[in-house]
């Protein structure tokens, strides 16, 4: 019996992580044009934007910490309910660029209550030898459903009159029937858990990483997007064709570097990714002097592309982790902490990157995340397994 109820729950799991995957691809196509034409932000008041999008990430530890005694499911069950709530609040209740922010923290926060939990819900519901296939079946579905997604976007932009408030309104019930599913689920009375802070000297090089790794990825993050809407004026159809093809390329990323890491290493693959985005912040920074505008956007669109789809990387990291742990129960602290460093840093880069723009131009933004990346290759290179 008990495995009937771990294949219905994991059937549900699925379900949840398509609801989910619609939700955050509506989100990500949609949120720097909103934000654009409805509050004309300059670059400098984008990056200050991120500071209270990432507070919830680097507030997480604590906030699972209280959340603890509800258990896995039900917490996420409430981190899917926030997020509707601040999609809803999004489309509805967003007249002042202040009202927005508090929404916009709200849909952070639930996000980031459900992100670590699925991997420990998966993981719960299967078996040690099936972790990573059953977790990699969860992650398809949600790539596939952000393909959904992405189409809502696309069609409803080009045909059907869609604008962003229904759009919003559209991934909030998303949410909210992700939430529905997830409380379907069989709960169990959650084990009373010790939270724990690790910091070893042997994880140094890896909290580092995390820090180098969370000030590029949030460069890119901010400002990639922002180029292509304010200088080349890209509009929600168009960055929905763009997640098509990165939704595409991860699949095949995904299967690339997970054979890469086994075969050839931590550190070959995190060099190699470091060496990647070096050319894509150069050809963020040149594309414009180097070829006119109708080729220029299509330089930093393939520099969009490649970053995004390159994401998986992430994993490199977090198996070097898992092989140099002095106790096996340190992964996950180690890990969460890693998180922790990165949304740290994630706060607070983009209010000087959109200084930077605003004084000097959007090339000199990429050439400091080129800065970012010399230092991630250098870091990375020093990367050594015992055997």
């Amino acid at each position: 019996m008990k495995g009937l109820h771990t294949d219905r729950d994991f059937t549900l799991f699925l379900i949840v992580g398509l609801f989910t995957g619609i939700a955050s691809g509506i989100n990500s196509t949609i949120f720097n044009n909103f934000l654009s034409d409805t509050y004309k932000l300059s670059a400098s008041a984008r990056g200050i934007v991120e500071f209270p999008r990432e507070l919830p990430g680097a507030l997480i530890v604590v906030v699972l910490a209280l959340l603890s005694f509800l258990g896995d499911i039900k917490s996420s069950v409430l981190g899917m309910l926030f997020a509707a709530l601040g999609m809803l609040g999004l489309g509805m209740f967003s007249p002042t660029f202040a009202s927005m922010l508090v929404w916009m923290m709200l849909l952070s926060l639930g996000t980031h209550i459900f992100m670590p939990l699925s991997a420990g819900i998966g993981m719960s519901l299967s078996k040690k030898e099936n972790f990573g296939s059953r977790l990699g079946k969860f992650s398809a579905y949600n790539l596939i459903a952000s393909i959904i997604g992405y189409t809502i976007v696309w069609l409803g932009f080009n045909y059907l009159g869609l604008t962003y408030k229904i759009a919003f309104l559209i991934a909030a019930f998303f949410y909210v029937f992700a939430a529905v599913f997830l409380g379907l689920m069989k709960t169990s009375k959650p084990k009373k858990k010790k939270i724990k802070f690790i910091f070893r000297k042997e994880y140094k090089l890896y909290y580092i990483l995390s820090i180098v790794n969370g000030a590029r990825k949030q460069i890119f993050l901010t400002f990639a997007p922002w180029v292509l809407i304010q200088v080349y004026h890209l509009s929600p159809p168009t960055f929905a064709i763009l997640g098509f093809i990165v939704s595409a390329l991860s699949i095949l990323t995904r299967t690339v570097i997970g054979n890469a890491i086994d075969i050839k290493g931590e550190r070959f693959v995190l060099s190699l990714e470091a060496i990647i985005l070096i050319i894509i912040c150069l050809g963020y920074s040149f594309a414009a002097d180097i070829a006119p505008a109708s080729i220029a956007v299509i330089i930093i669109a393939a520099c969009y592309i490649i970053d995004n789809s390159m994401s998986v990387v992430e994993m490199a990291r977090s198996t070097y982790v898992k092989k140099i742990a002095v106790h096996p129960e340190d992964v996950t602290p180690t890990l969460s902490a890693g998180t922790s460093f990165d949304h740290v840093i994630a706060m607070t880069i983009p209010f000087f990157g959109g200084i930077l723009w605003a004084s000097f131009g959007y090339k000199y933004v990429f050439l400091a995340a080129a800065f970012i990346a010399i230092l991630n290759l250098f870091l990375s290179m020093k990367i050594k397994i015992e055997a």
